[in-house]
C-alpha cells in the first residue's frame, strides 16, 4: 500500500512540494524505469523496477526551492524507528532555505499494510535499498544535479547514513558511478559498526561524513564514537568530521514531550532504557552545523 502524504504547492520563494513514489526491494540495484513530469498540483511519480523477492513502493516528500538555481543539490532525508516526525520538517526546512532540495522518505508506510501489523525489519541493512532508490530517482531528477545529492538520517536513519557511506553496498545497490556526496549521520549508535555482522564501517567511499552524536546518548558511552573515528584507517578517517552535543541525549532534536522507550541495542547492547529529551540549545547548533556541512560539501554558494 502507498501512504501518499498531502502535497502544498507554496508561493514566492518558498517551495514547490511534489510527492514521489520509489518502489525499492531489499536485495536488488534499483534503477529508474519511468519519470512521469510533474503535472499542475504539482504530482511526480517515479517507479524502479528491480530484481529480487519482492518490491516495495516507499512514499516521500520531495521540495525544490524555487529561487535555487537548477540544477540544484538536494538531501535524502530518513527517519528513525518511530517514523517521520518533526526532525524531517525541521531539517527539510532549514535546508530548503540554504537553496538545497530536500526528498524526506518514508520507510514504514510500505512495510505497514492496511490493517496489519508493522512489518519493521529486523535490522537497518534491509532498509538500504529505500535511500539508493532515492538516490536515484533524484539522480534522474532534471531539476537534481545529481553529482551532488547526500543523505541526513536520525537514529535508524543515522545508521542509513553511516552504512551507505561504505564502497560495499554503494556498489550493491547504487548505479555505477552513482553515490551520495555527503553524509550527516545523527546519533547512529556508534558501538555496532565493524562489530555486528552486516555494520561494517570502513573502505567508504570517500564522500564527506559529519557525524552528530550526543554525550549522553544511551546506546553508547560518552568516548564510543570518538573510538569508533580515531580506529578509522587514515585514509578513511579524514573524510569523518564528529561533533558531540553536550549534556545532551539520544534524539535530542526531537521536538516533543519528554520520553523512554526499552531497545535490545541501548547499553553497548546489553538493552535497556534509552532516554530522550529535546534540546533546544543543542537542536540549534547541531542543525545550523549540519547546513553549513551541507552546504559546502554540496557546493552551495
Amino acid at each position: 500500500m502507498i501512504k501518499w502524504m498531502k502535497s502544498i504547492a507554496c508561493s514566492g520563494a518558498a517551495a514547490v512540494m511534489v510527492l514521489v513514489a520509489v518502489a525499492v526491494v531489499s536485495a536488488a540495484r534499483a534503477q529508474p524505469t519511468h519519470v512521469q513530469p510533474a503535472t499542475p498540483e504539482p504530482y511526480a511519480y517515479v517507479s524502479f523496477r528491480v530484481a529480487g523477492d519482492g518490491t516495495l513502493t516507499v512514499a516521500g516528500r520531495l521540495t525544490l526551492p524555487n529561487a535555487a538555481p537548477r540544477p540544484m543539490p538536494a538531501v535524502v532525508i530518513v527517519h528513525g524507528s518511530g517514523g517521520v516526525d518533526s526532525r524531517l520538517i525541521d531539517y527539510a526546512e532549514a535546508l530548503q532555505r540554504a537553496g538545497i532540495g530536500t526528498l524526506e522518505i518514508d520507510m514504514w508506510s510500505a512495510r505497514w499494510p492496511q490493517g496489519g501489523p508493522l512489518r519493521r525489519p529486523r535490522g537497518v541493512p534491509e532498509t538500504l535499498p529505500d535511500a539508493y532508490g532515492a538516490l536515484a530517482f533524484l539522480a534522474a531528477h532534471e531539476a537534481i544535479d545529481k553529482s551532488r545529492i547526500g543523505v541526513l538520517g536520525f537514529s535508524w536513519g543515522g545508521v542509513v547514513a553511516m552504512l551507505t557511506a561504505t564502497r560495499a553496498y554503494t556498489e550493491r545497490f547504487a548505479a555505477p558511478g552513482l553515490r551520495f556526496a555527503a553524509h550527516a549521520p545523527f546519533y547512529p549508535v556508534c558501538w555496532v559498526y565493524n562489530k555486528v555482522p552486516g555494520y561494517d564501517f570502513r573502505e567508504l567511499t570517500g564522500a564527506a561524513v559529519l557525524i552528530n552524536a550526543a554525550e549522553l546518548d544511551d546506546y553508547d558511552r560518552p568516548d564510543t564514537c570518538a573510538g569508533l573515528v580515531a580506529g578509522l584507517p587514515p585514509s578513511d578517517r579524514r573524510t569523518v568530521e564528529l561533533q558531540m552535543a553536550a549534556g545532551a541525549t539520544h534524539a535530542f532534536d526531537r521536538r516533543g514531550p519528554d520520553m523512554s522507550i526499552v531497545d535490545p541495542f541501548a547499553h553497548l547492547g546489553k538493552g535497556g532504557e534509552v532516554r530522550i529529551r529535546y534540546n533546544a540549545q543543542q537542536t540549534e547548533r547541531a542543525r545550523a552545523g549540519v547546513v553549513e556541512f551541507f552546504r559546502r560539501e554540496l557546493g552551495v554558494r
